[in-house]
């Protein structure tokens, strides 16, 4: 599937489906997605081994993919990842585990997904404990 038509709004939906698949192989549930309030939107909410993850996913088109060692800012969805977003999606689940009346662990976590253009094929990197 070539994903160079898509919206930015549909590359964010395809991305974060790719991150919550990659979380579910790795031993995640999901309990939510894109849960929006006024304080922000937690694009997936996780859990695993009696612990909320808050996952803020970023999402970008790549031509290919590249070699670690020469990611390059334009093949970085983390630049997005900044302090002030990151602080609106923590706050956002201070409010989600007062309502759900959650008493166990939680943490802020990022995932990085990169869709090459021309299929769609997807690399994704989990950043646990981004605060």
């Amino acid at each position: 599937m070539d994903v160079s038509t898509k919206s930015r709004k549909e590359v964010g939906s395809l991305g974060e489906r790719v991150a919550a698949l990659y979380l579910t192989r790795h031993g995640f549930s999901i309990r939510d997605r894109n849960v929006a309030r006024k304080t922000g939107e937690l694009d997936l909410v996780a859990e695993r081994e009696d612990t909320l993850h808050f996952v803020e996913v970023k999402t970008i088109i790549v031509d290919d993919f590249s070699n670690e060692e020469t990611v390059g800012d334009e093949y970085d969805p983390s630049a997005n990842l900044h302090e002030a977003k990151i602080r609106k999606v923590a706050r956002t689940g201070e409010w989600y585990v007062l309502e759900k009346k959650w008493e166990g662990e939680w943490q802020v976590d990022g995932c990085l997904v990169w869709l090459r253009r021309r299929d769609g094929a997807a690399r994704v990197r989990y950043l646990p404990q981004i605060v």
